[in-house]
């Protein structure tokens, strides 16, 4: 015991080493001489790409070189050897080779440093090294010493400029160096001088990055397949070691029968070129091997390499059982932790049950049902697909449940199996939308089986989410273990993420109709008859005590604002402006005359109207304060019941929208026009100002930029003004204007655009300028710098848009297309960097933010202690409740 707890988990160092031709040969099962693979009989040829001795992939057979068959603890495939013609550059490192040549004399291998350089060299080395310091600008600095040399120190030759011809082509002097000449020349430096070209003597020797045999990986790193057709496909690696082999045996035949120099040059640069792209399939300078389809092979480094590669492709992310992909579509039904799961999926995906002496009965039950489940398939039963038990001997037996064994399988089930039963009501499952942008994007929900077949939830959970029902695919994981379970339902529940970790605010209420509706409810102290208020309350199974009823002209009404009170908790009171509110100039709360300031005392709602700012995502005033007061249960419980209150009293009003929404009358017509005009003179007496030099610029700017800012403040406003008047004839009984005030869709602009004036289209934040010589189209003037001319749009969408102006229109919107795609391929590489730098960062328990090596980051995490996600959009505390309950009390 006392051994282990001295085992330090802290790694002191890492070093990598190069094989050297000896170790590859003696590490070898076999040397590999031929091209092919199979013989016509179908079997591995012997010394050839797939000898069994390289290692077995066909089931049934014995690997030559360690006796054992496929499977989990059979044979991992032994290296097999080629031997090289010709020595070839391994071009995975020619900087380094480029930098030895560079710095060592080509006569007696000598470093081209003086005895004194040497000395101030090592010691510099060694004290970067004792202090734990980077030494890679050293070395650059002796290769840089050795290139100013002119003669070597010791045999006094003269020292030629060495160069290198991209990817693996040397020149000494402008005279080309054969691999030959560059192995023969690395092998004369001595073991004391390899430590000042970078090298661990230890580990490596400079002329082993020349090639002179060629290690072939087993027959499992590159298996072959059997296609549909009956033909066998191989892996690219295998293709390529195919050509090496090729090429290596007609330069050594052609070698050895006295062929012309230019013949035997000739393969042996094809035997270099197919060895690095064997290696490296990317390699600048040359092109790509490909397949016969034209696809360029995938060679040893794109395996490791990039988002497909063996790391990010296969594992930090990899693909997974037990997961299930569909649509999604909305179901205001469910609460917000829960998830409506299609039956084809409940069918498929299994949770293993450990059957222990407390469930067997129970186990035993669900087993004997599966066989009626089987019959009567029209009902959704859950069924146990399969039981798996395990022998004296530890082999696994897996019994599939069928109508015929369940009876028989359900008497002879023994404590210690383990089911595997179909998904039930109220399983957890956790639920995920790509991209995974932050926590919230992957949470666990309660499951619900439900008919169809797509997967339903809440429509409150679309913001952290960010989904939509326009087709969106979602994935479904289903935990397997119990303490899997039990961290998703303490920790990744819906409720437990409704305060976002960003700022603190919430981040899932109520959207669109849930703002509608209660925005309807309460607006202008809506009265419902008796009946309709207790439909209303009905629809959220509420049974306690009916609101006040008011009595008026011998009718029986019930206020909006008391039903929306029944939702709320005895103790809670606050005070807020409506996203309604009218912003007067001065500002007359508590007595509001359009009634948008909100009181609520004592659980009771005395004034105000329920909108975005009330129950509104990111913006509920109400419900941030429930969830800070009575914690994540209540805050589910509130949300999930305005839901449905809201639900039910859009569904009694009637709540629709159509284009005639948009009409606005023909004096609101007229007042734009002139407005329209008014702004156009205005323009002109600006250009023609212009023009005369009469304008004066502004600080800073030239006479052009000002006309142009100018301009654009005039549109701007313009644009304002007819939306001000299009709003003023809208008037608050307009579905559009409703959804537009109460927060629930849209905004007052977007209906400005559609029923007064679309205004000024920008590219870059300027007028459209670009098109033809001095004119933007040709159906204006050349030099024309009018309104028109230059982007301005006049009309609204409902009145639609001139041919010119659609053009214009297109310019800017095709502007904002590019801009979106641009942003999230950037946003989305800038995510995985701040990822990849902080995920070693954490917080520990006395408040201060470390790396894993334990070096202090922050003294105090976020400099100032404050977990975002408990604080109150960012403040530690809440100073203004604080203050009124003083006040109250």
């Amino acid at each position: 015991m006392e051994r282990l707890q001295n085992v330090t988990k802290k790694i002191g160092k890492l070093e990598f080493a190069l094989l050297s031709p000896n170790e590859i040969r003696k590490m070898s099962a076999t040397k590999v001489i031929t091209a092919d693979t199979y013989d016509d009989d179908g079997f591995p040829i012997t010394m050839g790409l797939m000898d069994p001795k390289l290692g077995i992939i066909e089931p049934g057979l014995r690997c030559k070189t360690c006796g054992l068959k496929v499977g989990k603890n059979g044979c991992p495939g032994h290296f097999g050897h080629i031997d090289l013609a010709m020595p070839v550059v391994h071009v995975g490192f020619v900087k380094t080779i480029r930098n030895s040549l560079r710095a060592t004399c080509r006569a007696c291998g000598r470093i081209l440093l003086t005895d004194n350089q040497i000395k101030e060299y090592k010691e510099l080395i060694e004290k970067h090294r004792k202090e734990g310091r980077d030494t890679a600008y050293i070395f650059k600095n002796i290769v840089s010493d050795c290139k100013s040399s002119e003669k070597c120190s010791r045999c006094t030759r003269e020292i030629g400029k060495i160069e290198l011809d991209k990817p693996t082509s040397f020149r000494e002097k402008g005279k080309k160096l054969t691999p030959s000449e560059i192995r023969e020349w690395l092998e004369k430096i001595p073991d004391s001088d390899i430590p000042f070209i970078d090298i661990n003597i230890t580990a490596a020797r400079p002329e082993w990055m020349v090639l002179t045999v060629l290690p072939v990986p087993p027959v499992t790193v590159r298996p072959s397949v059997t296609l549909e057709s009956g033909e066998r496909s191989e892996d690219d690696l295998t293709h390529k070691l195919v050509d090496v082999i090729r090429i290596n045996q007609r330069l050594q035949e052609n070698r050895d029968a006295g062929a012309p120099q230019l013949i035997v040059e000739d393969l042996w640069e094809l035997l270099q070129y197919h060895i690095t792209t064997y290696l490296d399939n990317q390699t600048s300078g040359i092109p790509p091997a490909r397949h016969r389809s034209g696809r360029p092979l995938k060679t040893l480094a794109q395996r490791l390499k990039g988002k497909e590669g063996r790391f990010r492709s296969n594992l930090s992310g990899k693909r997974v059982n037990f997961s299930a992909r569909t649509v999604i579509s909305p179901d205001p039904n469910l609460s917000i932790n829960e998830l409506g799961v299609p039956i084809e999926i409940a069918r498929e995906l299994t949770v293993p049950v450990r059957i222990t002496q407390y469930n067997i009965d129970w186990c035993k039950q669900l087993i004997k049902d599966t066989a009626i489940a089987i019959k009567h398939e029209e009902t959704y039963i859950p069924q146990v697909n399969y039981v798996k038990r395990y022998r004296e001997n530890g082999i696994e037996q897996r019994i599939k449940i069928t109508d015929k064994n369940a009876e028989e399988v359900a008497e002879k089930l023994e404590v210690g199996s383990i089911m595997e039963r179909q998904l039930m009501n109220g399983d957890i499952g956790l639920f995920n939308r790509q991209p995974s942008l932050h926590r919230m994007s992957m949470m666990a929900h309660r499951i619900k089986i439900v008919t169809k077949k797509t997967f339903r939830f809440n429509l409150s959970v679309c913001p952290p989410y960010n989904a939509d029902y326009d087709g969106d695919e979602m994935n479904l994981h289903l935990l397997q273990g119990e303490e899997a379970k039990a961290e998703a339902e303490i920790l990744m529940k819906v409720q437990e993420n409704i305060l976002s970790p960003r700022f603190g605010g919430i981040i899932i209420g109520g959207i669109h109709d849930h703002i509608s509706g209660c925005f309807l409810l309460t607006y202008k102290d809506k009265q419902f008859s008796k009946e309709d208020a207790s439909q209303i309350l009905s629809a959220i199974g509420y049974t306690a005590k009916f609101p006040d009823n008011h009595e008026e002209n011998g009718k029986t009404y019930v206020y909006g604002r008391d039903i929306f009170s029944v939702l709320l908790p005895k103790d809670l009171s606050i005070e807020f402006k409506a996203k309604a509110c009218f912003h007067c100039d001065t500002c007359k709360a508590p007595n509001c005359p359009y009634n948008t300031y909100v009181i609520v005392k004592k659980g009771k709602m005395l004034k105000g109207i329920i909108d975005e700012n009330a129950i509104g995502a990111f913006k509920g005033k109400i419900l941030d304060r429930i969830i800070r007061d009575h914690g994540s249960d209540a805050g589910r419980e509130f949300i999930d019941t305005v839901t449905k209150m809201a639900i039910a009293s859009i569904t009694k009003y009637g709540f629709t929208t159509s284009i005639d929404d948009e009409d606005i009358p023909e004096q609101a017509k007229q007042q734009i026009h002139e407005g329209l005009e008014k702004a156009q003179k205005k323009i002109n007496d600006l250009i023609t100002a212009y023009e005369h030099n009469e304008l004066e610029s502004l600080p800073g700017r030239s006479l052009e930029e000002t006309l142009e800012m100018e301009i654009m403040r005039v549109t701007g406003r313009t644009r304002d003004m007819a939306g001000e008047i299009a709003s003023r004839h809208l008037g608050l009984n307009n579905s559009a204007v409703i959804m537009a005030k109460s927060g629930a869709r849209g905004s007052m602009l977007n209906l400005s655009q559609m029923s007064g004036c679309v205004g000024q289209q920008a590219v870059r934040g300027e007028r459209i300028s670009r098109g033809y010589q001095q004119r933007t189209l040709p159906h204006f003037k050349r030099g024309d710098l009018g309104a028109s001319a230059k982007g301005f749009v006049a009309s609204s969408y409902k009145s639609g848009l001139t041919p010119t102006e659609y053009f214009f229109h297109s310019m800017g919107g095709r502007e904002g297309l590019v801009d979106t795609a641009v942003r999230t391929s950037r946003s989305g590489y800038m995510q995985r960097r701040l990822v990849n730098a902080l995920e070693d960062l954490k917080v520990e328990s006395d408040g201060t933010v470390r790396h894993t090596s334990g070096e202090i980051i922050q003294f105090m995490y976020g400099e100032d202690g404050v977990d975002p996600a408990r604080s109150l959009n960012g403040d530690a505390v809440d100073i203004d409740r604080i203050i009124t309950e003083v006040k109250e009390e």
